[in-house]
């Protein structure tokens, strides 16, 4: 009989096993529920608090002017300019709170093309957007521009008048502040420019009104992309309203005696003509001088209008004119 038992002893399972079993899994996960179930809520509730402010975020679309910059040569902004921008917006979506979104215009973004250094003539050059504070940029749409680089022109034009067409019982008089306008912008756009108008304006008599500017190309189609300075002018009206206007018949002189009119048709007969109240009441008739001569033709006629007074309609004469035979004398 042996000192000892033979037989070897069962060795221990290892800890991992015994969560394979449903009595043991289950009992180590209801020990200590109340405090486990405390922590998770805390964990939640602390996730919670810690990303409210990603989702509050919302997101809303703005179109952005695309400004261009351009220091080429350390010579600054001016002496180059820049046309026929494609796009010359871009659609800028921008993330944030509710309320930083709603503050927000377009004014307030920039999208900047920079084309230092950019060639003369044509340039493909990619947007860049400064989100304002408080925001972020998601997206941009188109990423790049296109659009043409020349060198920047002044020109000095005369400006134009432009009214609305007055009453007929009116003689107005305006005089435009300045007279002259400069226009600045890129050469092959500062060509196509014919004149320099006032935007069209009614106004009464004795008054004044700052108005626009219009570049006009030789179709008399407005030429954008310009710069005027000034890019108002005050147009003022001089006379005081409507002026007495009277219509009088004309009167020719006689032909030479060696001329005898066998036809005469004078167009207009009368005239409106305009005139102190005083003077007008003198007026019965406007006499006119035609040069005689042989044959059938037209001639203007020339009025002989008083200081102070004005026709408003030009009139001229149809004649038929025959030579007389002299007078002999004995």
């Amino acid at each position: 009989m042996s000192g000892g038992d033979s037989s070897s002893p069962l060795q221990e399972p290892p800890a991992w096993r015994r969560w394979l079993e449903p009595r043991y899994a289950w009992g180590r996960s209801v020990h200590n529920l109340g405090p486990k179930l405390l922590a998770v809520a805390v964990a939640v509730t602390l996730w919670f608090v810690a990303t409210a402010d990603r989702r509050a975020n919302v997101e809303q679309g703005y179109d952005v002017p695309v400004t261009v910059r351009d220091t080429t040569g350390g010579r600054g902004e001016g002496t180059r300019a820049t046309s026929d921008l494609n796009p010359d917006t871009v659609r800028v979506t921008l993330s944030g709170r509710p309320e930083r979104l709603r503050e927000l215009r377009a004014g307030n973004i920039e999208a900047i093309v920079d084309v230092t250094g950019a060639p003369e003539g044509s340039f493909t050059r990619p947007v860049t957007v400064a989100a304002p504070n408080g925001t972020m940029v998601s997206r941009k749409s188109p990423d790049t521009v296109q659009g043409f680089v020349d060198t920047q022109l002044t020109r000095t034009l005369p400006i134009v008048l432009s009214v609305v067409t007055p009453p007929e019982a009116s003689l107005p008089r305006y005089v435009v502040t300045p007279s002259e306008a400069r226009v600045t912008g890129p050469g092959r756009v500062i060509v196509q420019v014919s004149k320099l108008v006032t935007s069209p304006e009614s106004l009464g008599a004795a008054s004044e009104r700052e108005v626009p500017l219009i570049a006009l190309d030789e179709a008399g189609q407005p030429v954008e992309g310009l710069q005027i300075n000034p890019a108002t002018v005050t147009v003022r009206r001089l006379d005081t309203g409507e002026l007495p206007i009277k219509t009088l018949p004309v009167t020719l002189n006689a032909p030479p005696t060696n001329l005898k009119v066998t036809a005469r048709s004078v167009q207009p007969s009368s005239v409106r003509v305009v005139a102190a109240p005083d003077l007008l009441a003198r007026l019965r008739e406007i006499s006119g001088t035609v040069v005689y001569r042989p044959g059938s033709y037209s001639a203007p006629v020339f009025l002989n209008l008083p200081a102070g007074a004005q026709a408003l309609e030009n009139v001229s004469v149809s004649l038929s004119v025959e030579q007389t035979a002299p007078v002999s004398v004995p």
